[in-house]
């Protein structure tokens, strides 16, 4: 999700909840995004993701971005909207993971443990590498109304 404000685009990432991600802040933040169900097209999956992570339902229109592949290998495919939410008010889905490791204690933990509003300069701080690819597409986007 992208916004305009005051002439400068802004997008909402997600930071990942669980133990691993708890000390982390630059490069470790996402856009929201998960696996595709059997049978499902890519732009379901990043809309039924989307809400999960978010507690939002987005409706378009929607704009296919490049598919990027992560450190780990994994590909994802994306799609920027814009929009605008208080990302305050975020509430995501949960997992369930043995933690501390095998101490055989099952603990819930939030997909996402938080989200918020970043220009992109910031975003490139952020933002997971792999996915920084996608910040100039989004600026294309919205070139004709922005100054940064």
């Amino acid at each position: 999700m992208y916004r305009v404000r005051d002439g400068g685009l802004e997008v909402l990432l997600v930071h990942p909840g669980g133990p691993f991600w708890a000390k982390r802040d630059d490069g470790a933040w996402t856009i929201p995004k998960g696996e595709l169900d059997a049978g499902e097209g890519p732009l379901a999956a990043a809309r039924r993701e989307f809400r999960e992570e978010t507690g939002i339902d987005v409706t378009g229109p929607f704009h296919p971005l490049q598919t990027v592949r992560q450190a780990g290998g994994k590909r994802v495919h994306a799609f920027a909207v814009e929009g605008d939410c208080d990302a305050s008010a975020v509430t995501s889905g949960t997992f369930d993971l043995e933690w501390p490791p095998r101490s055989g204690r099952m603990q819930r933990f939030p997909e996402v443990d938080r989200a918020g509003w970043f220009t992109i300069t910031q975003a490139m701080r952020k933002l997971n590498p792999a996915q920084r690819a996608w910040l100039d597409e989004v600026g294309g986007l919205t070139a004709a109304r922005t100054s940064t």
